[in-house]
């Protein structure tokens, strides 16, 4: 008996089940890392913050390093196996990502931790949430912790299938995708359709984003989703006549929509 050759994956689209599933992996994987970062709170001590934010910095960065690596490898199985569905010729290892500089990652903290330290209630520049409680101030800092960190690994996947497609002579380039319950702003940037080529852009993402990147290869054919082309309709038609106003417009037009369930 004759075996059946593989099919040719030649569309491509932002809502195929491998990207879901891809991006349900990574997210995943931050919840992860989000629980583990929590965790670390204890280190900081209100008494001692010289002593002890360094050290909760030092924590937090060995999980991004840890983590990182995780969603680069998990990036890296992806976009193998979106290479083997497009059958294209060649081989070609997936570069894995270095894990973000340890300037960055301190930066992004210490912006996390900046309401903690003592302020005058007097000094005009001292912010409302400078002056809260420091059980109210140690809240608000893990959250803007877990959100930088979480952006920080995330990246590193993205980054991974960016760097992927610039490498591999097979790739022509790649295409944002994002869930249903993504942001105005992820949204938009999916219905720009075009497929971004290897040195075009970088990915724009901001802190909770969960969206990814989706290879293209030679042969192949992007399409948008249905719920895809819906948010592009929605955006042509609301937002894109009414420059420097068209993200709001679109926000306020895909609340209408049921498109932003959590407004």
């Amino acid at each position: 008996m004759r075996m059946r050759r593989p099919t040719v994956a030649t569309r491509v689209s932002d809502g195929d089940p491998s990207a879901s599933r891809h991006r349900g992996a990574q997210r995943g994987l931050t919840r992860l890392l989000t629980r583990d970062v929590r965790g670390l709170r204890r280190i900081i001590i209100p008494s001692r913050l010289e002593a002890t934010v360094p050290d909760w910095i030092a924590a937090v960065r060995a999980l991004v390093d840890q983590y990182g690596a995780a969603s680069s490898t998990l990036a890296s199985d992806y976009y193998e196996a979106e290479r083997v569905a497009a059958r294209v010729t060649g081989r070609f290892t997936v570069p894995l990502l270095d894990a973000p500089p340890d300037e960055q990652v301190e930066s992004s903290l210490r912006w996390a931790t900046k309401d903690l330290w003592p302020r005058d209630p007097e000094d005009p520049a001292t912010t409302e949430a400078q002056l809260q409680p420091m059980s109210v101030r140690l809240v608000q800092a893990e959250k803007k912790a877990e959100a930088v960190a979480q952006k920080l690994v995330a990246d590193q996947g993205r980054g991974t299938v960016q760097e992927a497609v610039r490498r591999d002579r097979q790739a022509v380039g790649w295409a944002r995708t994002a869930a249903l319950g993504a942001c105005a702003f992820c949204k938009m940037l999916v219905t720009r359709r075009a497929v971004y080529t290897q040195e075009s852009a970088r990915f724009q993402s901001h802190d909770g984003c969960h969206c990814g990147a989706v290879p293209v290869f030679k042969g192949q054919t992007f399409e948008l989703s249905d719920h895809a082309r819906e948010w592009e309709r929605l955006y042509r038609e609301f937002a894109a006549p009414h420059s420097g106003d068209q993200l709001r417009r679109f926000r306020l037009a895909l609340a209408e929509h049921g498109h932003l369930p959590g407004l």
